[in-house]
C-alpha cells in the first residue's frame, strides 16, 4: 500500500466514521424513545431499556454504513479538493483513475469491517437484546435455545420454533398437562397467529391425545387455542431472519428447502446481507465523479447534503424491495441485488461520462 493510498484511506475511513457516529447517535436516541412506552412492563426500566438500545447498535451499524460510506467520502474527499490536495495530485500526475483506486480500497477495508460485523457481532448482540428484554418483561418465558421458546400458561405448554416472513409464529408444539402432571396431549401446527376475541389460530394443526389404553389422533385445518398467552410474548423469542448470520441463514435455507417449506424470506435475508455489503465500494466511488465535476468547487454543506439525499434514496430503495419480496413473492436473489446494482451502474455511468467531458 503507497503513501497515497493511506493518505486516502485514512481521510475517507476518518470521515465515514465521523458520519456513523453522527447518525448511530441519532438512531440509538430514536430507539430509547421508543422504548418508553415499554418502559414500568415487567422489571423492564431505563437502564433495562438503555442496555437494549445499545446491544442493538452493531445491527444498525451495518445497516447505515453504506449511506455513511457515500457521505463520508463526499465528505472526507471534499476537504482534500477544498484545500487544493487533490489539484496537486493531479499536477504531480496522478490520475483520476488512480485517485479512484484508493477510494475503492477505502471502501473495500470499510466492506471487511461491515462483514465481520454482519456475521459475528450483531447477531449475537441483537439476540442478547431481545432475549434480556423478553425476561425482563415476561418472567413466565423460558428459551429453548437460538430460533425457539417455551412458555407455560397454568397446565398448558407451547413452543414456537420460527417467526414466519409475514410476522406469524411458525412450527408451534402445544403440550397439555392433567392435575396430576402427566401429558394429556400432544399437539403441532405449521403456523399460528393471534386472534383479536384471545388465544391463537392455529393452522395445519394435528394432536394425539393420551388415554389410559390407547392414543387417539386427529387432524383439523384450523383449531382455536384458548390460552391467555399472547403471541407477541414468544414473538419476542423466535428468530427473524434478518437477526441471523450469514452461516445461520444458510443451514437454514438448507433444512427449510429439504423439508419442502417456503425459504423466500431467509434467502432474501441472506442475499440482502450480501449486497448491503457489497454496494459499500461503489458507494465510496460515487463521490469520485461529483469531486471533479458538479462539487468540485462546493462547500462541505452541499457535499453533504448531496450524500444525504442519495443514501436515503438507496434506504428507501432496500425497504421497497424488501417489503416487495415478502408482499408479491418476489425472486429473493434478484431483489435483494437490486439496490446495489442501481447503485453500481450509477458509479459507472458517472465515471464514463466524467471521462468523456475530459475531467478524468
Amino acid at each position: 500500500m503507497s503513501l497515497l493510498d493511506r493518505y486516502i484511506l485514512r481521510s475517507v475511513v476518518g470521515a465515514v466514521a465521523l458520519v456513523l457516529l453522527v447518525l448511530l447517535t441519532l438512531a440509538a436516541l430514536f430507539l430509547f424513545i421508543g422504548q418508553q412506552q415499554e418502559v414500568g412492563i415487567g422489571n423492564y426500566g431505563g437502564l433495562q431499556a438503555l442496555r437494549f438500545v445499545l446491544l442493538q447498535l452493531p445491527e444498525q451499524f451495518v445497516e447505515f454504513l453504506p449511506i455513511a460510506a457515500l457521505m463520508g467520502s463526499l465528505i472526507g474527499m471534499g476537504v482534500l479538493a477544498h484545500g487544493s490536495e487533490l489539484t496537486v495530485m493531479r499536477a504531480a500526475g496522478i490520475s483520476t483513475g488512480r485517485i479512484g483506486w484508493s477510494m475503492a480500497l477505502a471502501g473495500l477495508v470499510l466492506a471487511l469491517v461491515a462483514g465481520l460485523m454482519a456475521e459475528f457481532v450483531a447477531p449475537p448482540a441483537g439476540e442478547m437484546a431481545r432475549t434480556s428484554k423478553a425476561l425482563d418483561k415476561f418472567s413466565n418465558i423460558s428459551f429453548a435455545g437460538r430460533g425457539g421458546a417455551w412458555a407455560r400458561d397454568g397446565r398448558l405448554l407451547v413452543k414456537a420454533e420460527a417467526l414466519s416472513g409475514d410476522g406469524a409464529l411458525g412450527g408451534i408444539t402445544v403440550f397439555s398437562l392433567t392435575d396430576d402432571n402427566r401429558l394429556e396431549l400432544v399437539g403441532h401446527a405449521r403456523r399460528g397467529s393471534g386472534r383479536e376475541q384471545g388465544g391463537w389460530e392455529l393452522h395445519g394443526y394435528s394432536e394425539s391425545r393420551f388415554t389410559s389404553n390407547r392414543i387417539v389422533s386427529v387432524g383439523v385445518p384450523v383449531h382455536h387455542l384458548q390460552t391467555s398467552l399472547s403471541a407477541g410474548f414468544l414473538g419476542l423469542a423466535v428468530t427473524d431472519p434478518a437477526d441471523l448470520s450469514m452461516r445461520e441463514l444458510r443451514r437454514a435455507i438448507t433444512y427449510l428447502t429439504a423439508n419442502g417449506q417456503d425459504t423466500r424470506s431467509w434467502r432474501f435475508a441472506f442475499w440482502s446481507t450480501a449486497a448491503r455489503v457489497a454496494a459499500i465500494p461503489f458507494a465510496v466511488l460515487l463521490a469520485l465523479p461529483f469531486l471533479f465535476g458538479s462539487l468540485r468547487a462546493a462547500g462541505n454543506g452541499a457535499r453533504a447534503t448531496l450524500g444525504l439525499v442519495l443514501g436515503l434514496g438507496y434506504f428507501i430503495l432496500q425497504r421497497m424491495v424488501a417489503s416487495g419480496t415478502i408482499a408479491f413473492q418476489l425472486d429473493p436473489l434478484l431483489l435483494a441485488w437490486l439496490p446495489t446494482a442501481v447503485l453500481a451502474l450509477a458509479v459507472a455511468a458517472l465515471i464514463a461520462r466524467m471521462r468523456l467531458t475530459g475531467a478524468a
